[in-house]
C-alpha cells in the first residue's frame, strides 16, 4: 500500500509505517540535518530507508500531484513546537503550525486513511478550541477556509456543516493519547494520535490496546524477582523497593495473572552496550561518551530500572537533563546517541551522522518507531481485510 509521509523529522513514524508494510511514495521534510540523516542511511543501504523518495523542502510548497494516484494513507507529525512547552506553545499563532498542510494533503490525495501525531500539550485546555478545529478540518477537508475568514469563523462554519450532516462526515476521525511505555517502548512518552478513515469505506477500527504495564513491571521486579534474574543481578546487589511503590508491591503479591507484559526499562534497552565512559574502543556507531552531565532540580536523569523519562529536544533545541542516565549510586551521565536511539526504538543499523546536540534534537522530537509501527499496522490490517473482502 502506497503512503505519503509529511514532516518526517528523524523518521520514527516513517520507519514504523515502512515496517507495517506501507511503501512511501514521498517522504517530505524541510530540516537539512534530518534529511542528511536519511541520505546517510540510504548510502549505507539501511533497512526500510534505502528506497525512500525524499523531498527536502517546505510542505507548503509540495505538489501532491507528483506522487500520482492511489495513495492509501497519509501520515506524519506536524511540528510539535507550537503546542509544546519547549516550543513556547503559541499554537495557531506559530508559523510552524503545519496542521493546515496535513489537512491539505488529505483533501488533495483523498487517501483511504491518515495517521497524524503530536505532543500531549495539544490537549491542554488553552488549545481546546483549536484542537476541535483540527478535528473538524480533518473530518471535512473539502470545506476550506475562505478569505478573509478567521480560523474561528471557519470553525463555526465547519461545526454547523458537521452537525447538519450528522454522521456523514468525509472522514471518520478518532484520537487518543498513547503512552509509548504501554506498548513496549523503554520510555514514558505520551503522544496524541489522530487516525481517520474515509467514511464511505464504513471502516470499524479501534486503537490498539496496551500490551505492557507498570503493574506487571513492579511485580516482575519486586514480587517474582524475574527482572533481576534476567539481568544476572544477585540478591545482595539488588536495590530495595522504592518507598513509593511499597503499597503497590504488596497488592501485586496477591495477584498471579497479568494480561500485560512488564514495562521495558532503560536497563532492558541498553544493558548489552558497553559503558561508554570506561570502554571507548568498541566499534559501535553513535556510542561515544559525552561529558558534562549534571543533575539539577527538575532534571535528575532517568533511573536505570524504570522506563526512561521523555527524551526532549529542549528549549530552543538544546537537550536537557531528561537525556541523562541516573545510575543506582546517584551519579549521572548523558545518554549516548545509540542509547537514546534505542530508547526511541530505532534499529541499530540506523546511524545518525550529526553531532550529539543536533542528533538529540532530532531524537527528542521523534516518534518511537515501535509505537508508530503498532498504530500503522492496526490501520494496515483493517485496510487489507477490507481489500480481501472486496475481492472475494
Amino acid at each position: 500500500m502506497r503512503s505519503v509521509e509529511l514532516f518526517a523529522g528523524a523518521g520514527g513514524l516513517a520507519l514504523g509505517m515502512s515496517r507495517a508494510g506501507f511503501r512511501h511514495a514521498a517522504v517530505v521534510e524541510w530540516d537539512h540535518d534530518s534529511c542528511e540523516t536519511f541520505r546517510h542511511n540510504q548510502r549505507l543501504h539501511a533497512r526500510d530507508v534505502s528506497n525512500w523518495p525524499l523531498f527536502q523542502g517546505d510542505a507548503r510548497s509540495f505538489d501532491f500531484k507528483t506522487v500520482g494516484d492511489n495513495v492509501v494513507v497519509v501520515s506524519g507529525g506536524p511540528p510539535c513546537q507550537p503546542f509544546s512547552m519547549g516550543g513556547k506553545a503559541r499554537g495557531h499563532m506559530d508559523e510552524r503550525d503545519m496542521f493546515p498542510q496535513a489537512v491539505r494533503a488529505v483533501r488533495e490525495l483523498q487517501p483511504k486513511a491518515f495517521i497524524f501525531e503530536n505532543v500531549k500539550g495539544l490537549l491542554r485546555q488553552s488549545f481546546a478550541q483549536y484542537f476541535e478545529y483540527i478535528c473538524l478540518q480533518l473530518s471535512h477537508p473539502e470545506l476550506t477556509r475562505r478569505p478573509p475568514e478567521t480560523w474561528e469563523q471557519h470553525q463555526t462554519r465547519l461545526d454547523q456543516h458537521h452537525k447538519a450532516r450528522r454522521q456523514r462526515s468525509t472522514y471518520t476521525v478518532a484520537f487518543r493519547l498513547l503512552n509509548a511505555a504501554d506498548f513496549g517502548v523503554p520510555q514514558r512518552r505520551e503522544r496524541v494520535f489522530f487516525v481517520g478513515f474515509r467514511s464511505d469505506l464504513g471502516t470499524r477500527w479501534r486503537f490498539p490496546e496496551a500490551t505492557h504495564s507498570e503493574a506487571a513491571m513492579l511485580r516482575d521486579q519486586w514480587v517474582t524477582g524475574h527482572y533481576w534474574d534476567r539481568h544476572k543481578i544477585g540478591k545482595k546487589q539488588r536495590p530495595e523497593p522504592p518507598a513509593r511503590v511499597a503499597a503497590q508491591v504488596a497488592k501485586h503479591q496477591e495477584l498471579d495473572l497479568f494480561n500485560t507484559t512488564p514495562w521495558a526499562t532503560v536497563r532492558d534497552a541498553i544493558s548489552d552496550l558497553p559503558d561508554p565512559e570506561t570502554v571507548q574502543q568498541h566499534g559501535i556507531p553513535n556510542h561515544s561518551f559525552n561529558p558534562g552531565a549534571r543533575s539539577y532540580p527538575g532534571h535528575t536523569g532517568s533511573p536505570l530500572d524504570l522506563p526512561a523519562k521523555t527524551l526532549k529536544a529542549g528549549d530552543h533545541g538544546v537537550p536537557g537533563g531528561e537525556n541523562m542516565l541516573r545510575r543506582p549510586d546517584g551519579s549521572v551521565r548523558y545518554f549516548t546517541i545509540r542509547e537514546a536511539a534505542r530508547l526511541q526504538t530505532f534499529p541499530d543499523d540506523f546511524v545518525f551522522p550529526g553531532s550529539w546536540t543536533e542528533t538529540m534534537r532530532q531524537l527528542g522530537n521523534a516518534v518511537p518507531v515501535r509505537l508508530g509501527e503498532l498504530v500503522a499496522r492496526s490501520v494496515s490490517d483493517i485496510l487489507s481485510l477490507q481489500d480481501e473482502r472486496a475481492a472475494a
